[in-house]
């Protein structure tokens, strides 16, 4: 009979298309995850996965089966919450993430204030990519994630958080120059962004009107640290959200400043599924962060 147990490791392995990496995922031995697949096959009759020397893949049933599976799980583990949802308070696992330009700089407040709160919550806080996120919300992997909105993404419920200006770094030396003119970087000025696959390079992309192809004048950082360190190293300019200016900035020889109107904002919300019981307690969450975002922008400490 198969079983949730054969459904969990499946998932598992075909997340990870690989059998070690998904063995560690489970906290079991690679050999008791290869037992699991071969008896799960056995039952179907059929194999689910294409083994390979370094990689597997998934057959044409294993595709098929593995959103079967991941269904199914997504339906246990909110069956679970249930039960957690009718508690007066919220406790037991919360899988929270946020995006890369927000966690630095939101999570520490946050966290203390969710555990102060909340003492019988076992937080798991997870820092990535919006793509990512998305993704791991889908699979129910997460509960909840805070990204720029908007997701528009089917099964998901969207709650604004607050809006966020960006600002402009620029050498120091450069503090007089005129503005960039709103949407339009002048010739020369060398624009520096984050690597691909983060939500903040296309909404810079996006105020300066430009395509999401790099220009030849264009360069790349892994972080908002790295482009402020370029930038006082003289290789260019960046974009920064107002959050992120007191701590990245913090000894560097640059100067912030805000752009000309209309300045380019974000819009950071919280987003969970819209099937997870648990939406209640997720709202009260999404007001505890809406309130710590205020209490830092005004330079309040964090309660």
């Amino acid at each position: 009979m198969i079983t949730l147990k054969h459904l969990r490791y499946f998932a598992a392995l075909a997340q990870h298309r690989h059998f070690q990496r998904a063995a560690e995922a489970c906290a079991i031995s690679q050999p008791a995850l290869s037992l699991q697949i071969k008896e799960l096959e056995t039952l179907l009759g059929a194999p689910l996965v294409e083994r390979g020397s370094r990689q597997i893949g998934l057959t044409a049933l294993g595709e098929v089966f593995e959103k079967r599976a991941r269904g199914i799980l997504l339906e246990v583990s909110e069956l679970s919450d249930l039960a957690r949802a009718a508690q007066g308070r919220m406790q037991g696992t919360l899988r929270l993430g946020m995006i890369s330009t927000v966690a630095p700089y939101l999570f520490p407040a946050v966290i203390r204030r969710l555990l102060d709160e909340m003492p019988d919550l076992d937080l798991r806080p997870r820092e990535t990519t919006t793509d990512k996120l998305i993704e791991e919300l889908t699979a129910g992997r997460l509960d909840a994630a805070v990204m720029a909105l908007p997701v528009s993404e089917p099964g998901l419920e969207e709650h604004f958080l607050f809006e966020e200006e960006f600002h402009l770094v620029r050498p120091a030396q450069d503090a007089g120059d005129p503005l960039p003119f709103p949407g339009l970087l002048p010739p020369g000025m060398r624009l520096l962004l984050l690597e691909e696959g983060h939500c903040f390079r296309d909404q810079a992309l996006g105020y300066c009107s430009m395509q999401n192809d790099v220009a030849p004048d264009m360069l790349e950082g892994t972080s908002l640290a790295t482009l402020v360190q370029m930038v006082e190293a003289g290789i260019g300019v960046t974009l920064i959200p107002a959050m992120a200016i007191a701590r990245e900035t913090a000894g560097s020889d640059v100067s912030v400043t805000r752009l000309s109107r209309p300045r380019p904002v974000r819009r950071i919300g919280m987003i969970w599924r819209s099937s997870n019981p648990l939406s209640q307690h997720l709202s009260e969450i999404a007001s505890l962060i809406r309130t710590e975002h205020e209490r830092l922008s005004a330079g309040l400490p964090p309660r």
